[in-house]
């Protein structure tokens, strides 16, 4: 059987996010996202058998490759919920009706092409804005000086739900450091609840930095390597 141990490293997972909840004090109710990139359709099995019905996928045809697979299978897990989780080509957006969240809207060329894509569909997206608290060149997202211009026009997309934000912290980032990468997240929640969006979802924190993220708020982790270990 693949991945032998991932019932006890999720037991474990959660029992460590249940206390981070109590230290942070946010009365935060946490959302489990398995990151199943480069492992094969086996781990979406196993994690669902484990009680994770929340997968995340970091590229798209990966992602639409598993669900294919799963459906062709007749095995896919009832009430799995895939995520689409960080940069998107606006070419491929078409395939944003597929994920049950886009944790990754992050220019608004990006929001035009989805605003296509939703019409044409006639579905609603539920999205995240993604944040660039630390100002990382390397990374994509809106600055918190952007985000409130950016809220307020979302506002006249309704074929978009926003349901919050999404931000990562600098790889290899001291605790301090964290703190304010994920503080500035909630403080970015803010800014898009106050533009009028009903927005509660804050997506950060990975294997690596999970338990900070929960002190600090966030109501939904991406972890990888934790449940399933290095990748190869």
């Amino acid at each position: 059987m693949p991945f032998p141990e991932l019932a006890e490293r999720v037991a474990s997972v959660r029992g460590r996010i249940a206390e981070a909840v109590q230290r942070g004090g946010h009365s935060n109710q946490v959302r489990l996202i398995a990151v199943t990139k480069t492992h094969p359709v086996e781990a979406v099995q196993a994690v669902a058998a484990a009680g994770i019905l929340d997968v995340g996928e970091n590229r798209v045809q990966e992602a639409l490759r598993k669900q294919d697979e799963l459906q062709e299978l007749g095995d896919a897990p009832p009430g799995l919920r895939w995520h689409l989780i960080g940069h998107l080509q606006t070419n491929k957006a078409r395939a944003l009706p597929r994920f049950v969240c886009f944790h990754g809207l992050d220019r608004a060329k990006l929001a035009e092409a989805a605003v296509v894509v939703a019409r044409d569909a006639r579905v609603t997206l539920d999205v995240l804005l993604q944040v660039n608290v630390s100002r990382e060149e390397s990374k994509g997202g809106f600055t918190l000086a952007e985000l409130p211009a950016e809220s307020e026009r979302l506002r006249r997309s309704p074929e978009l739900r926003v349901r919050g934000v999404m931000t990562m912290a600098p790889f290899d980032a001291d605790e301090s450091t964290l703190r304010q990468v994920f503080a500035g997240a909630r403080a970015a929640l803010a800014v898009v609840r106050g533009a009028g969006h009903d927005a509660t979802e804050l997506s950060m924190g990975m294997s690596g930095d999970f338990e900070v993220a929960v002190e600090e708020g966030a109501t939904m982790v991406r972890l990888g390597t934790i449940l399933f270990g290095t990748r190869s």
